[in-house]
């Protein structure tokens, strides 16, 4: 398989799993595009991973230099300002009724 970018590989790994789930493919057909869609699904993991490794912060220090810091989401949800939306209702849940235990049978 040429190397393919991760859109191309994923759309492909799409239109199998169309085929597949059409069911008008025969069973020899069907093993031959599990195998192609297994391939794919691995390319594009491998793809994600990479992304994943590239993916950094970049912080200057003191001394205006730029230093590469493995990307954080637990810092960046700290840093978020927060939400502006308004707050949720809490949803009072029913109370138990002894009233209940009359109805067993």
């Amino acid at each position: 398989m040429a190397e393919l970018k991760f859109e191309q590989a994923l759309s492909k790994l799409e239109g199998i799993v169309e085929e597949m789930e059409s069911g008008e493919l025969s069973l020899e057909d069907s093993l031959k595009r599990y195998e192609e869609g297994m391939k794919l699904s691995r390319l594009c993991s491998v793809k994600l991973k990479e992304a994943e490794k590239k993916i950094e912060i970049l912080i200057k220090d003191s001394e205006g230099n730029l230093n590469a810091e493995p990307f954080d989401e637990e810092k960046i949800e700290e840093e978020a300002p927060p939400s502006k939306s308004k707050p949720k209702k809490k949803v009072e849940q029913p109370k138990e009724d002894d009233d209940d235990e009359d109805l067993l049978f």
